[in-house]
């Protein structure tokens, strides 16, 4: 075991995306996992029916008794959907610590994850601060204010969040339509595409979680980023690929298909 990640996000009662997803990332990578919950979720492959937020000094009393105790390599943020809870997770993790930040707004089926007053303040104390930032597109698109409809638009869209202060930025081209899926890392050092065939299927809840998780894993385990991405994209490719086709909605990945085929 290498590499220790505390994973600061929603729990999904589902299973297949938030803090769930992260810990079986993180520890099916070979790292440690820690958590510090900023809110349940009621939720199924259908959607998320309600949400209930952690009081953020709570929230700030995980991370700090995770670090002082344990330590951590590398902080991967996901939901944190008010605010207060911005200003403390901030408040409360180290300046030192890399941080690969997802900035989920929106779950798959469409549920609002993320206040707008906790956007700015997402874009005001995180996000200058991330090693990596991690937005889909349209979180992009939410974050610049201007809509990104093709891959030269995203290398620009790329470019103009590395503004905003991080060390990188990974977008993800996944919602471009096309037979193939284009996700853009944009560092002061340049432009770089990653390309793959786009498989066609309805498992695709939690992608986001899963590979920002496998990101932060793989940065903690002394991986270079652009090997880090690779490695990333190669684990969620082959857990959409291997997916068990579970539930109605948006099903989720195979998180453990580095096991290989455990059915008894």
């Amino acid at each position: 075991m290498k590499g220790r990640v505390l994973i600061v996000a929603g729990s999904d009662s589902g299973g297949g995306a938030g803090i769930q997803a992260d810990v079986k990332t993180v520890t099916m990578l070979g790292g440690y996992a820690m958590t510090a919950i900023t809110a349940l979720t009621a939720q199924n492959t259908q959607g998320v029916f309600g949400v209930l937020n952690i009081p953020p000094e709570f929230v700030a009393q995980q991370i700090t008794l995770c670090l002082d105790d344990i330590g951590a390599d590398v902080v991967k943020t996901g939901m944190l959907s008010t605010a207060p809870i911005v200003e403390a997770v901030a408040a409360a993790i180290p300046a030192h610590i890399p941080l690969v930040v997802d900035p989920v707004m929106v779950a798959k089926g469409g549920a609002s994850l993320l206040e707008d007053s906790a956007a700015s303040a997402l874009k005001k104390h995180l996000i200058p601060r991330a090693f990596v930032l991690t937005p889909n597109l349209p979180e992009a698109e939410a974050l610049l204010g201007r809509a990104l409809t093709s891959v030269a638009a995203m290398e620009e869209g790329a470019k103009a969040l590395l503004a905003l202060g991080p060390q990188a930025v990974l977008l993800k081209g996944g919602h471009l339509p096309g037979a193939e899926v284009v996700d853009v890392l944009a560092t002061r050092e340049g432009v770089r595409r990653f390309t793959s065939l786009r498989l066609e299927s309805t498992s695709t809840h939690g992608t986001g979680c899963t590979l920002a998780s496998a990101l932060a894993t793989s940065l903690a385990q002394g991986l270079p980023l652009e090997s880090a991405v690779a490695r990333a994209r190669n684990y969620v490719l082959e857990a959409i690929r291997t997916a068990p086709g579970l539930g109605q909605g948006h099903g989720p990945l195979n998180h453990s298909h580095p096991l290989g085929d455990t059915t008894p």
